[in-house]
């Protein structure tokens, strides 16, 4: 991949992060040039394929301050104290700090005393923390990219929808206006055709801006798929892999928390079976997942039972088996669970065991039963929706709620129009005249009861507060809450909005059951490991081109061929220049790809062609085609190998022969 260099991206990462010692691969480069020099840009790159670097580099690129969006609590952390260490200043905001500290934090950055190059956060703060966007507001000059890990999580196509990451576009035209936006970039490793479709939508994305790391198929995982007859067998084999592979890192995943095949139940036997096991699943506290994870990094525990929440952002490099105790339900949701694996880029296995049943129980309950149903709409609504007007909403405790609200908003009922608070009855020490008139004009000094007294906007009122807070012209007995503020349009759900909500509702249920049905389709009619991997690869937008790049060589290129890794391990351990399938024009608009080109001490350049499939009609007429051109176009630049149980021996000789 050639990458045009306008920025001097090698020379400003070593003198960015002097204690780095090693080099950024060319995907790297293209995306962080792409971001500084051209703007919003999608990446999609395999879990452990070096996204972090990308946002680093391109954040100090484009100066000023870069805000990462990022799904866990333990992924800020991490992500915060790993460029903490090499000299950036860095902010963290998420629900795990206490709010006094948060605030104090915020109102030092508004108030010019703080000029960090980095800000974590979580998709929450963006979506419902009002003095956070009125603080960010103030310095928004300052902002020149936001990062979005995990952007996935933006659409509702896809299984790991959340709704927190659908405010974002919303945070953005409040903070730079709708046309103003700063920089973003979208980070994930693996996406379905809506979904991309959704998210270059969102967030303005040219079709050119989708960059696609040619690492995305991860060959060094053996896949394995078995299908059971019943659920019985299924189990049986289940422990006789658990037997053979006691000694790894194993991570089982199952969609159901409860029941003797759930998480909680297979994980109790494990135990029971005298295993170093746990379980893993959303509804545990943020320590106890943390103390999960530290638990299975540190060897103290093997083995890890969990739903779908041990996932994204989790980096644990040594695992070495993943098990699918049931089905995925969709090849993108199956190949970033595998991708937990083997992030050391050492070799791994992963196998998936399914049966009918499973499939059954995929479609009818996990997809069915995750949309809302129109008695539930309704139900919802009514505590929701009782009256039109503003309504001061704390959104975070009401799983229902969560599930209908983005249905709500979608077909016009419900508008979020502010973020804010409940209240101001801890108010005190007020200092200035117009928030002590708004804080007296209401015995329950509540937020609408007071806009609707003053005529003020939902939004304005918080704002005026949030400048008191800021300022010091107002003091709280406890911090302010995070609420939602509301307009509801309607105090009952009609017919033709009903309607409208079923049949996005509908849409969707489809669309899944289609990715469903694919992903069946995949594994039932590839049971070879590579051809799955690429099937899979293809299906997510792997460039046709590298679809047979499945050997990894020592320096991490992907290969076609063990002999091309051969080879690429010989220039590697010279420390000899080149790369591996390089485009090179020999007419205007004309291109042929050489196995290696090889980077001289001198400054010249040599074209290696491994010529290994000689007796195949179609490949001897392509090799005859490149020898043409390279007799006429470079000549004396060419080098030739071919397959043979010699080929080691004569690659180094060619090597050996470049010093001299």
């Amino acid at each position: 991949m050639e990458v045009l260099v306008l920025i001097n991206i090698d020379k400003d990462f070593k003198n960015f992060f002097p204690k780095l010692d090693f080099q950024l691969r060319d995907f790297q480069k293209k995306a962080i040039q792409n971001v500084v020099e051209v703007g919003n840009t999608l990446c999609l790159m395999p879990t452990g394929g070096g996204k972090s670097i990308i946002y680093w580099m391109a954040g100090i690129e484009c100066g000023g301050t870069t805000i990462i969006v990022s799904p866990l609590i333990a992924l800020i952390e991490e992500q915060a104290q790993k460029i903490k260490e090499h000299g950036y200043e860095v902010l963290v905001l998420h629900g795990g700090i206490k709010v006094n500290k948060q605030v104090s934090i915020l109102t030092d950055y508004a108030m010019g005393k703080i000029t960090p190059d980095f800000i974590f956060v979580s998709p929450e703060k963006i979506a419902t923390d009002g003095y956070f966007e009125f603080c960010l507001d103030k310095r928004q000059d300052s902002i020149k990219l936001m990062v979005i890990d995990e952007v996935h999580c933006v659409s509702q196509w896809g299984l790991s929808f959340r709704p927190f990451y659908k405010r974002i576009p919303e945070f953005l035209d409040n903070l730079f206006g709708r046309e103003k936006w700063c920089k973003v970039l979208g980070l994930t490793a693996t996406i379905n055709p809506m979904e991309l479709k959704d998210i270059c939508l969102t967030f303005r994305i040219d079709s050119k801006n989708i960059l696609k790391d040619n690492i995305l198929m991860r060959s060094e995982i053996q896949l394995h798929v078995k299908k059971f007859g019943n659920e019985n067998e299924k189990e049986e084999y289940f422990w006789n892999l658990v037997e053979r592979h006691k000694d790894e890192k194993i991570l089982v995943y199952i969609y159901r928390k409860k029941g003797e095949r759930g998480v909680e139940g297979l994980a109790q036997k494990a135990k029971n079976y005298g295993y170093k096991a746990a379980l893993f699943h959303g509804d545990m506290t943020a320590k106890d997942r943390m103390n999960i994870i530290d638990e299975f990094k540190s060897n103290r525990i093997n083995m890890v039972f969990s739903t779908n929440a041990f996932g994204m952002g989790i980096d644990i490099p040594d695992i070495r088996v993943v098990i699918h105790f049931m089905i995925p339900e969709s090849a993108e949701q199956y190949y970033q669970e595998v991708g937990r694996a083997a992030r050391d880029g050492n070799g791994a296995n992963a196998y998936l065991l399914y049966s009918n049943k499973n499939i059954e129980v995929k479609r009818n309950y996990f997809i069915d039963d995750s949309f809302p149903s129109e008695d539930k709409l309704r139900e919802v609504y009514k505590n929701v929706g009782k009256k039109a007007g503003f309504k001061a909403f704390q959104y975070f405790d009401n799983e229902d709620i969560k599930d209908c609200l983005p249905y709500y908003i979608g077909c016009g009922l419900i508008e979020i129009v502010a973020k804010g608070f409940s209240g101001i009855s801890e108010a005190y020490e007020i200092k200035d005249s117009e928030i002590e008139t708004l804080y007296k004009s209401t015995r329950t000094k509540g937020f609408v009861k007071t806009c609707s007294r003053n005529n003020i906007t939902p939004k304005d009122f918080a704002d005026k507060i949030y400048s008191g807070v800021l300022t010091g012209k107002v003091k709280f007995n406890k911090p302010l809450e995070r609420w939602l503020i509301l307009k509801i349009n309607d105090s009952e759900i009609f017919d033709k909005q009903m309607k409208q909500m079923l049949v996005d509702i509908n849409t969707k249920r489809q669309y899944k059951h289609e990715l469903l049905d694919y992903f069946v389709y995949l594994i039932e009619n590839n049971n070879e490991s590579n051809s799955l991997h690429q099937e899979i690869a293809r299906y997510l937008g792997m460039d046709k081109h590298q679809l047979n790049r499945i050997y990894k060589t020592a320096d991490g290129n992907q290969v076609r061929s063990k002999s091309e890794v051969i080879i690429c391990d010989l220039l590697y351990a010279a420390n000899v220049n080149y790369k591996y399938e390089e485009l090179l024009e020999y007419e205007e608009g004309e291109q042929i790809s050489p196995d290696f080109t090889i980077y001289m001490r001198d400054g010249s350049k040599k074209f290696w062609e491994h010529i290994g499939m000689l007796g195949n009609e179609d490949y001897d007429k392509n090799w005859s085609r490149k020898l043409k051109i390279y007799n006429k176009y470079f000549p004396e630049q060419l080098i030739k190998t071919y397959e043979s149980g010699a080929l080691a021996k004569d690659a180094k000789n060619i090597i050996e022969g470049f010093a001299k």
